[in-house]
């Protein structure tokens, strides 16, 4: 279970989580009229995922994806959030969220309660979708003496 406390788990929690519900919590969060400076303005680029082969478990670079990376300072308290895909407002409205809970603001419970939230759904849904493509999976033998 993802703990927003903790910033590594409230990275994933923010990539994860719906982008009107940053943008939502980041509003919030501004509405207060705190100090806001942004350090790193939300800009695509690419990022090379590498990801490890489950035979021989080495590293290897499955190729490059888009990301956009966001950085902030809010009240003192430094933000970051970096979306899949070409997300500029959601990149910077996650950055606000970060830097939000880090820094105690009044609504960081209740952002932290919304990211956890989320999360919740977007599992419920993803086993609703393995479920019902359940039915069409198919085993595959291998005898490892053809090989």
């Amino acid at each position: 279970m993802d703990d927003p406390s903790d910033r590594t788990d409230r990275f994933e929690l923010i990539a994860a989580c719906d982008g009107g519900a940053l943008t939502d919590a980041a509003n919030e969060v501004l509405a207060t009229e705190p100090s806001v400076s942004v350090r790193q303005e939300p800009r695509p680029q690419l990022l090379m995922q590498r990801v490890r082969d489950p035979v021989e478990n080495r590293p290897f670079n499955l190729g490059e994806v888009v990301v956009t990376p966001a950085e902030v300072e809010l009240d003192g308290a430094d933000g970051f959030a970096m979306r899949p895909g070409k997300a500029e407002r959601q990149a910077l409205s996650g950055a606000i969220v970060d830097a939000a809970v880090a820094g105690g603001h009044p609504a960081a419970e209740a952002i932290a309660s919304r990211l956890e939230e989320t999360r919740r759904r977007s599992e419920h849904e993803r086993e609703r979708e393995r479920a019902r493509s359940r039915h069409t999976t198919v085993a595959f033998d291998i005898a490892e003496d053809d090989l």
